[in-house]
């Protein structure tokens, strides 16, 4: 359950970086390196503590089956990830919360790779187990860069604990991840299946500006901000000096970031500077969620889209061989920005599920069978809505808006 906290919030730095400034080699497995030394983990922990952290992320970035699988180490998950975060715990010693770490896992599902979407969401909810037998407080999903991976990050988290989940992406200037999403639809669909917090991270400190200032009129919970300290040079080095790393603090939290940390190069001196930068900070909070209300935010995985109650879907495009014809024809030929498709089968959903790239507007989807409407919303990587027609319960409906984000008109 979400507790509040108080805000600002200060995050950690970066944990890999510091390793290696003490002695981890460059392409060792993070995680086992740091069980291996124990001491120099918690020596960079206590340092944020000592800097100003109020949230330590415990080192389990790479703690899933398929990034421990590269090492030869994939049963040792469970193990890993306990001890990892206990160590974080003794490390915050009562005095910052401990968050489990998680990243993409490098698996893609269809039609870019042969992972089922479940299996993903399987993936997250065995490292988030350990997390949680551990005593994580939350769960961090970040450096996310496709919708696959963070919704079965927040699914698989969701499937095990109760506790918040902030997801974090990272992006280009034009506010692109690596996957082709818009940052906006990608805290759009977050928000709709219940994270407590949405942010970017790994990029640099103009870009999470810029981009911040765009989400905050959509957003609904607290914005993150945790940039690289620059670029890596030659020998590793990152140029940001704690000065320059925190001349954009202020205007961060006047584009509505109140939670705030470091990424790649970011050490407990940036921390620190950042804690001082922070002092007296007035939030922006206002700006959150000061969208005209009349517009509903939709999207696709890629694109956001805006909706209004009286939206008009067009005909329903039925799952066809044809389908994905016959949703770029729609997109193309109808001006609502809106379609709709109807799941009367399980091949419907598997169709849905394998050409769904296509969609850029909103998607209605309806369904009469609540069983084929929820394996629809799980596999579609966007957020969708429903609009009131069929005839199904509403204590279901509303449990898939918790779960999947479905908007209902």
């Amino acid at each position: 359950m979400d507790v509040p906290l108080p805000l600002p919030l200060l995050l950690d730095g970066a944990t890999g970086t510091e390793l290696q400034k003490r002695g981890m080699p460059k392409g060792a497995c993070t995680e086992s390196w740091a069980l291996q030394h124990p001491e120099a983990l918690l020596e960079v922990q206590r340092a944020y503590i000592r800097a100003g952290s109020q949230v330590l992320l415990a080192p389990t970035f790479g703690a899933n089956r398929a990034s421990l699988g590269r090492f030869g180490l994939e049963d040792r998950v469970e193990d890993y990830n306990r001890r990892l975060v206990a160590l974080t715990r003794q490390a915050a010693d009562g005095r910052a919360l401990v968050a489990a770490d998680l990243a993409p896992t490098g698996l893609s599902i269809p039609p870019w790779g042969d992972t089922p979407f479940d299996t993903l969401v399987e993936v997250y909810a065995q490292q988030a187990a350990a997390c949680r037998e551990a005593g994580a407080d939350l769960f961090v999903a970040e450096t996310m860069v496709n919708m696959a991976q963070a919704r079965a990050a927040v699914l698989g988290v969701r499937s095990v604990s109760r506790r918040p989940v902030w997801v974090t992406f990272t992006c280009d200037r034009e506010g692109r991840t690596p996957g082709g999403s818009d940052v906006l639809a990608a805290m759009i669909i977050m928000q709709g299946m219940g994270v407590s917090a949405f942010g970017l991270n790994c990029c640099d400190a103009d870009i999470a500006l810029e981009q911040l200032a765009r989400l905050a009129p959509y957003a609904t919970v607290p914005l993150i901000a945790k940039p690289n300290a620059g670029l890596p040079g030659p020998e590793g080095d990152y140029p940001c000096s704690p000065a320059d790393f925190t001349a954009l603090a202020p205007a961060l939290a006047g584009a509505g970031a109140s939670i705030f940390g470091g990424c790649c190069g970011a050490g407990p001196e940036h921390i620190s500077a950042l804690a001082g930068a922070l002092k007296g900070t007035n939030l922006a909070a206002g700006r959150l969620g000061c969208h005209d209300p009349d517009v509903i935010p939709c999207a696709s995985e890629t694109e956001a889209r805006f909706i209004t109650p009286d939206v008009d879907v067009g005909e329903t495009i039925e799952c066809t061989p044809d389908l994905m014809e016959d949703i770029l024809r729609a997109e193309e030929e109808s001006p609502q920005g809106a379609l709709k498709i109807s799941i009367l089968e399980q091949d419907d959903v598997d169709m849905l599920a394998e050409n769904q790239y296509a969609i850029k507007d909103a998607l209605c989807l309806y369904s009469d069978v609540p069983e084929l409407l929820e394996s629809a919303l799980r596999v579609y990587q966007g957020r969708a809505f429903w609009d009131g027609t069929g005839d199904l319960d509403k204590e279901f409906l509303d449990r898939m808006t918790r779960e999947y984000g479905l908007v209902q008109l």
